[in-house]
């Protein structure tokens, strides 16, 4: 037989990377099996990055679920993927099917999702994955994401100090040390929320500022206390993010700030009888700042700000029952209610966006 052109090569090359990359990451990563050539081309970084491109995004939750304990039990986690679709149809079965079911070790837990990287927490460790960091548990708050100028993994971990001083350690993937940012403000975030909301290269945080020791009393803080701070992984800077113009008093309860699908929201109560929404359409643009939703807690059949997830760019919102084991959906374009009992998972749980992916953290 004929020895191939080099540029036939080429070309043929091209073009099974090209078909490959549109298959679901478990599948192709089966193909690797079927020459050297097919697992060069699978392997190849430049592969998994558009493979990672061309995934399906906002399309897959990633659930951990932990089973209501008796007395005398040890904490348990699990992991269920399930398509956006199938959950909303039917969340309880979609948390009860064995499929794609995974077990976390009993002390870990999952805290957010990047690129299909879940950001898994120990309590003496900072970790991804099957990998740990390097720090004590002493940290405030962390984050995780990806540096896409420096084609890197990052954990930020800020520590506050006894007197108020806080500072940013970053460790990137790959890198032997961690790097000490001593810039930033003295704020104090807040203990429910602790993980960063990474979004377009930033971890987000929603924090109050010059505030001395840990413990306050939300009655105490003003609407100038309030502030989003957004820490820059390409940069290594930090800088506050307004909040929405239409906010003209401190909530009742304490905000929640999160990403959904690709955008930026703000959450918070209004007198404690109602549920306003906040969506950044543009990440970065202050002006940028709409409410989405201002509804009554009776219409929603809630007692208290409690949202789990919001669904297909802030048309569904997902929030917890009058009791833990309801689930309430909202849909806004509709304004309708739908109240699922999950009471049979017998299990507590939390959502977060999720897409397959190729990509290794180093």
């Amino acid at each position: 037989m004929a020895a191939q052109h080099p540029t036939a090569a080429v070309l043929l090359c091209e073009v099974v990377m090209e078909i490959l990359s549109w298959i679901p990451a478990k599948p192709v990563t089966r193909l690797k099996l079927v020459c050297k050539s097919w697992n060069s081309i699978i392997s190849h970084p430049h592969f998994l990055k558009l493979h990672l491109h061309r995934s399906p995004k906002n399309a897959i939750l990633l659930f951990t679920q932990t089973k209501a304990l008796t007395l005398g039990e040890e904490e348990k986690q699990g992991l269920v993927l399930s398509s956006v679709e199938s959950f909303i149809q039917n969340p309880s079965s979609s948390l009860d099917t064995q499929e794609n079911r995974h077990s976390l070790h009993v002390e870990d837990w999952v805290s957010g999702s990047c690129n299909g990287l879940g950001e898994r927490i120990h309590p003496q460790n900072v970790g991804l994955g099957p990998h740990k960091g390097e720090k004590n548990p002493t940290h405030n708050s962390f984050g995780f994401g990806y540096d896409e100028s420096s084609d890197s993994y990052k954990v930020v971990t800020l520590i506050r100090d006894s007197s108020g001083i806080v500072t940013a350690q970053v460790y990137s993937f790959g890198g032997s040390s961690w790097k000490t940012i001593n810039s930033l403000p003295a704020f104090l975030y807040f203990a429910e929320d602790t993980s960063g909301h990474f979004i377009g290269g930033t971890l987000n945080w929603l924090a109050l500022r010059n505030l001395h020791g840990d413990d306050y009393d939300w009655a105490d803080v003003t609407l100038d206390m309030l502030m989003i701070v957004s820490f820059d992984l390409k940069s290594d800077t930090h800088k506050q993010i307004l909040l929405p113009k239409g906010i003209d008093e401190i909530p009742g309860q304490k905000p929640i700030l999160g990403v959904w699908g690709n955008s930026l929201y703000l959450l918070h109560d209004y007198k404690n009888t109602h549920f306003i929404a906040w969506q950044m359409k543009e990440f970065g643009d202050e002006n940028s700042w709409t409410q989405l939703l201002k509804i009554s807690f009776h219409h929603l059949g809630v007692e208290t700000l409690f949202p789990e997830f919001i669904f297909e760019n802030g048309n569904i919102f997902m929030l917890i029952g009058r009791h833990r084991f309801e689930e309430v959906f909202y849909d806004r374009r509709d304004n309708s209610v739908k109240r699922v009992n999950i009471l049979a998972n017998n299990c507590y749980f939390e959502a977060f966006d999720y897409v397959e992916s190729l990509i290794q953290p180093c």
